[in-house]
């Protein structure tokens, strides 16, 4: 199977960022990880594997050296996506014949992808025990569709000329209609999840639900050079870095180097949350591996100095209908390579030194390179990398994949890039 079908495969099971989690600890029990917990004391052995979740949202997984260590390797994605949010008290009904679901924007996405397509609901429960204790339980309702209708154009004979969406009344979605037995909707929502995920609507305490788009993905093209999927962005570079990563740990430990898979959680809201990238999640981890490894500070303060961190998010491709809105000569095209991405505002962390050391790697691989920046009359958007280096001051490359309609409902890449960045993550672990 190629890597990017295996790509395709993992984002179908994970239509939010607790099903990138869940999914990565899945793999990750099944390779030897122990998982390790934040509020536990950890043991950690010369050689080991270990992983330790946040929020069950974000993953970081860590492969010790047998010896010491004296620098850490990482690499670091994030596992959320544009989406809707389905707010408390989530059903309204309308017009006395239909049930829509109230919810609000999460992330920067392209409105209008949203429309007309299914649509289905996703998230977490959190679910209160027999023993009193609350335990998570996961939600995919891909069998439930949900629908955001567009307006008929009868109704509307200007909107291909450009249309301002109100986010409270044109994108709603359509849920259900009302009962013939005129049966109310509050409340039907949740029982039918709480159904589904076996256990009583009276035992939910709280959820953290989203809409998502249903379609799987799929490869095209004539070659198969092509594609297509919800959550590219930037769950591409979360399973391609991935398997790279599981590569590298299969081989077995590096000599000095601390391997760490890194997957923070609200990328496309800012990453300001406990989960994210400006957390002090990738802060607390190394602090516990060196406080368990015998560093005393001034050597962790060493091996973070001599450390690496990949930033892996997409990037924007050249666009076959906007060449014009790409940098005359830093123009990506898909299959052409990896991205490497610069900005002079330092939205991306790259520099001078790290871009070297990203070529040198390609050039070694025989991965192809390409650069990103945008036209010096367009702002352009940002990633983890500059945010997460203010919290652990690790020398930085962003680099991604370049795709098509980003933060669209349905992105569109290039399937020979897949495996161009599982080699290249490979290849950096083993480095270590």
């Amino acid at each position: 199977m190629t890597a990017a079908q295996q790509i395709l495969d993992k984002i179908r099971i994970s239509p939010t960022a607790f099903h990138v989690a869940a999914a990565l600890r899945e793999d990750l029990l099944g390779h030897g990880f122990t998982e390790l917990r934040e509020s536990e004391r950890w043991n950690l052995l010369p050689g080991g594997k270990y992983f330790v979740t946040r929020n069950d949202s974000a993953i970081l997984s860590f492969v010790l050296p047998k010896e010491k260590p004296s620098a850490f390797r990482i690499a670091a994605s994030h596992s959320d996506s544009p989406a809707f949010r389905i707010k408390e008290n989530p059903e309204i009904t309308s017009g006395g014949a239909y049930v829509q679901l109230n919810t609000e924007q999460y992330g920067g996405g392209i409105l209008y992808s949203w429309l007309d397509r299914p649509l289905h609901v996703a998230g977490r429960l959190l679910v209160r025990t027999a023993d009193g204790s609350v335990r998570p339980v996961l939600v995919d309702q891909s069998e439930e569709t949900v629908v955001i209708p567009s307006l008929a154009i009868h109704f509307n004979r200007e909107v291909n000329s450009g249309y301002a969406f109100n986010l409270q009344k044109d994108l709603l979605p359509l849920s259900s209609g009302i009962s013939p037995e005129g049966e109310p909707a509050e409340g039907s929502l949740m029982r039918r999840i709480a159904k589904r995920a076996g256990v009583g609507a009276e035992a939910v305490l709280g959820s953290d639900l989203f809409v998502t788009p249903s379609e799987a993905g799929l490869i095209w093209g004539p070659e198969g050079e092509f594609l297509s999927s919800p959550h590219l962005d930037d769950q591409e570079c979360v399973f391609g870095s991935f398997a790279g990563f599981l590569k590298a740990a299969d081989e077995g430990a590096a000599e000095q180097a601390v391997l760490v898979h890194a997957v923070f959680d609200n990328e496309e809201v800012g990453s300001g949350t406990r989960q994210g990238a400006h957390s002090t999640l990738l802060r607390d981890v190394i602090g516990r591996i060196a406080l368990k490894t015998g560093m005393d500070e001034e050597e962790r303060q060493m091996a973070v100095a001599k450390s690496f961190l990949l930033s892996l998010d997409n990037a924007q491709g050249l666009h076959p209908n906007f060449p014009e809105k790409s940098d005359p000569v830093n123009r990506p095209v898909l299959n052409g390579g990896i991205v490497l991405k610069f900005n002079g505002n330092q939205k991306y962390a790259t520099d001078g030194v790290a871009a070297a050391h990203v070529r040198e790697l390609c050039e070694r691989t025989g991965v192809p390179c390409q650069d990103f920046t945008n036209r010096s009359d367009i702002r352009g958007g940002s990633t983890l990398g500059s945010i997460s280096g203010t919290v652990v001051p690790i020398s930085t490359a962003d680099i991604g994949l370049p795709q098509l309609a980003m933060h669209s409902a349905c992105e569109t890449a290039g399937s020979r890039d897949a495996e161009h960045l599982v080699t290249l993550t490979a290849a950096f672990y083993r480095q270590g």
